[in-house]
């Protein structure tokens, strides 16, 4: 039985590569958005819970919103096989899963979304990597 060929050529992604791409991709634009959030509104940023871990949102939201922008910017470097997105993405993904640990209490279930989104786009560019 043949198997299919999980490699890419020269200069093209490959199939994990892709799909972390994406993950990475959708990360940053809900880490972008939920910063845009805390910057315009951070009064009505938390409905429900104790409070965040951290002091400020606005700060908060501030950080989030710029690593959000680099976390799509870096997944488009994955997505045109740049070298360095693939390190850069996990740096910023384990940034992402970190980030959230000031939000927990605030945001739970959002929070382990997160966290589970990055450690999926760490798994796959470190033990699912495939040289081009």
């Amino acid at each position: 039985m043949a198997h299919p060929d999980t490699t890419a050529t020269a200069g093209e992604p490959t199939r994990w590569a892709v799909f972390a791409a994406v993950v990475l991709i959708i990360l940053g634009s809900l880490d972008f958005f939920w910063g845009l959030a805390g910057i315009l509104d951070d009064q009505n940023l938390i409905v429900g819970g104790e409070g965040a871990i951290i002091v400020d949102l606005t700060a908060w939201g501030w950080a989030s919103l710029i690593v959000g922008a680099i976390q799509v910017l870096v997944g488009i470097g994955l997505l045109a096989a740049e070298g360095w997105a693939r390190w850069a993405a996990v740096f910023f993904a384990a940034l992402a899963a970190v980030g959230q640990i000031g939000i927990v209490t605030a945001f739970p279930i959002w929070s382990l979304i997160v966290i589970l989104l990055a450690v999926l786009v760490i798994y796959n560019l470190t033990a699912r990597w495939e040289e081009a």
